[in-house]
């Protein structure tokens, strides 16, 4: 129907201004978060704005819901404001007809709920984690910082008095404790940080080394011309074990082994499976929640003031309740049933009161009431 196009397209315009203003804050906050790896990593800009993107999926199954909910009572309540909703009443348009387009929008929403959460979700953030560790292990990505003290691990510190366009290192000094027995310190004048395969080496000119022997305290000095310091055993630890929670997909999440988080976690993992696939629902449910307050009774030109709070209230109690219940179930796998009820009941609830609702149009305040003479 054409009504129905034109709600839709209503509805769409104002989710993609909300969901690009959601989106774009939540950026904003998340990105201050990894802004040490461009001040103190070095990272390129197009790197970083990559890195962050990374966790789009992540935000977008957030913020898909509550865009579509906030999107569904603006229109409605500007429709209703508009005396639009009463002239389709008039036209012989129920409740359920005029919540028709919203419930189309809702039903895509969730189904784009299902593929972020199914497969975008865990591919993009398990790129997110791989980015992330490369960046802070992979020691080719490392750019030296002149005059700070770069920590490349815990028992390794490089500090550059000046770095060159050519590369080139001046100032150099290396704190290398990665020996138990003893304590190393170099200087050199001038060097290179040079890649021996996937090894690094700090290649150093014109200084000297000073080996503390920790048990004794005697100083070993050697000069030198030329010196080289493997870094290549810091990166070892390298490849990634642990998986992250978001990296996993549903049916590893429903069915965890020993290989992916210890025995005691196993609930928290079924829980957050559980959890991707009733999130999803309320993409449906929350709309419809608001469907349901701005259609109940009489229309009125006096705003929506009072009908928008009661449907953001019960839209908070929703997604607390589908969050409270996956808390639950993660220690109690019993209250499982809760998140899903949690979920599906408004849809349910909601889908029976929109059936079974009738629309009485607003009085005329010069209609002639039942009873009285014409």
């Amino acid at each position: 129907m054409r009504i129905d196009r034109y709600v839709i397209r209503q509805i769409v315009a104002a989710m993609i201004i909300v969901v690009v203003s959601l989106t774009c804050v939540i950026w904003l906050s998340q990105s201050l978060r990894f802004i040490d790896m461009i001040v103190n990593r070095g990272l390129p800009l197009a790197t970083f704005i990559y890195f962050t993107v990374l966790l789009m999926p992540t935000w977008l199954s957030l913020v898909l819901p509550i865009a579509c909910f906030a999107a569904t009572m603006f229109v409605y309540s500007r429709m209703a404001s508009d005396r639009e909703l009463v002239v389709l009443t008039a036209s012989g348009l129920g409740p359920l007809g005029l919540a028709r387009p919203a419930i189309i929008v809702s039903i895509i929403v969730t189904l784009l709920g299902y593929l972020l959460s199914l497969y975008l979700v865990p591919v993009s953030y398990r790129g997110f984690k791989e980015l992330q560790f490369q960046i802070r292990h992979n020691y080719t990505n490392v750019l030296l910082r002149e005059g700070v003290f770069n920590s490349i691990s815990d028992d390794v510190t490089v500090f550059v008095r000046a770095r060159q366009p050519d590369g080139e290192l001046a100032g150099i000094i290396v704190q290398d404790d990665r020996d138990e027995s003893e304590s190393v310190t170099l200087l050199a004048e001038r060097g290179a940080l040079i890649l021996d395969g996937n090894d690094p080496k700090v290649l150093m000119v014109n200084g000297n080394r000073q080996a503390r022997e920790n048990a004794t305290g005697r100083i070993n000095i050697l000069y030198f011309d030329r010196y080289t310091v493997d870094l290549g055993g810091l990166g070892e630890a390298g490849q990634r074990t642990a998986r992250d929670q978001n990296e996993l997909f549903v049916d590893e999440l429903l069915n965890p082994t020993e290989q992916i988080t210890q025995p005691r976690n196993f609930l928290k993992y079924k829980a957050e499976g559980h959890s991707r696939l009733v999130t999803p629902l309320l993409g449906l449910a929350l709309p419809l929640i608001g469907l349901v307050v701005i259609l109940k009774g009489e229309f009125s030109r006096r705003g929506q003031s009072r009908r928008l709070i009661v449907a953001v209230v019960l839209v908070g109690l929703v997604q607390a309740a589908v969050l409270g219940s996956k808390y639950a179930a993660a220690k109690e796998f019993g209250l499982l049933p809760l998140m899903y009820g949690s979920a599906i009941a408004p849809i349910l609830i909601c889908l029976i009161i929109l059936a079974r609702q009738k629309l009485r149009r607003p009085r005329s305040p010069s209609a002639p009431v039942e009873g009285s003479p014409a």
